[in-house]
This record gives C-alpha cells, structure tokens and sequence, in this order.
C-alpha cells in the first residue's frame, strides 16, 4: 500500500475514533484527539476559533439543545493530510438553541466538513452545516421564508422565460398579420 493511502487510511481511523468518543457523549477523549491549538472554521463566522476548551464549550452547547443528537457518517474519504466528512445529524430541540427557547422538535439535516491532521492530532476543522435547516425545523425560521427565498433565485429565469415567450408570440403574430 503506497505510504499516501497509508496516511490517509490512519486519518480516516483517527476521525472514526474522535467521532465515536462524541457520540458516545465522552468530551474528555475526544478532546484528546484535537490539538491543544485546534482551529475552528464555522461557515458564516466572521473569525476563527481555536481551542479544545472552546470545541468543548461549543459542543456541549449542541448537545445540551439537542441531547438526543445522533449522528451519521455518511461519507468520509482522506488524501494526504485532509479527511473530508458527510454527516447526517438528528436529535430533539428539548434545550436553547441560538437564542431559540425549546420546541420539543424534531431536527434532521446535513453537516459537510473538511479536517486537517497535522503529527496525529486532528489540527484544523472547517464546518458547513445547514444551520437554515436546523432553524427552519425548529421554527426559528418560518418555512414559507425559505420557500420565497428558494422562488426569488427563480425570478431571473422566469422573467428570461416570460420575455422569450412574449417575443415568439410577437414574432408570430406579427408574420401572420403580414402574411
């Protein structure tokens, strides 16, 4: 096996490891898996944060609104010193939530992640998780603004559509009138 695939498959068990810690609810180890100067990436922070104790303080907040949170790799590959993950997360909204006060709601959505491993240690994350979804499902969000938002990417397209149509139409009208 080239030395590469080796890195990569070592990687992958590190993260399966860190991943089964957290959801067998044991912070303790799975902070161990984490640099001491560990970096976070949240899609949409304005600034990086860094830290186990900062990781810990931000996943027991997750957990505490949402103790029953499972989660599901659904893919997960590595090269070289980056192990990218697909994760499907559920849980119930029985604690605060960004500011949401508990709905006793359901939640199920997506989370795409990217890690670096640097001397073993898992060094750097970057998260993308679908915060509108979690928000949305909590009612945080009210669905019918996320359905006119998902219409007003549309807008450009129908007006294209409408004004093709309306120039065919015009064009044959006006070949039969000359006709």
């Amino acid at each position: 096996m080239p030395a590469n695939n080796t890195a990569s498959q070592e990687n992958i068990a590190l993260m399966r490891n860190a991943f089964a810690a957290l959801s067998s609810r044991d912070f303790t180890s799975a902070a161990e898996f984490l640099s001491p100067d560990f970096i976070i990436n949240l899609a949409g922070m304005p600034y990086q944060m860094r830290g186990r104790r900062t990781w810990r303080k931000n996943t027991e907040t997750f957990l505490n609104a949402f103790p029953d949170f499972q989660l599901e790799t659904q893919d997960m590959f590595a090269t070289d010193d980056k192990v990218a993950v697909r994760f499907r997360m559920t849980g119930t909204h029985t604690g605060e939530f960004l500011g949401n006060q508990p709905t006793g709601k359901r939640v199920d959505y997506q989370s795409y992640e990217l890690y670096r491993i640097a001397d073993g240690k898992i060094a750097e994350e970057w998260i993308c998780s679908d915060m509108l979804t979690i928000l949305t499902q909590i009612g945080a969000f009210p669905a019918r603004h996320l359905l006119l938002m998902w219409l007003a990417g549309y807008r450009v397209w129908f007006a294209a559509g409408l004004g093709l149509l309306a120039g065919v139409i015009l064009t044959l009208s006006l070949s039969f009138v000359s006709s």
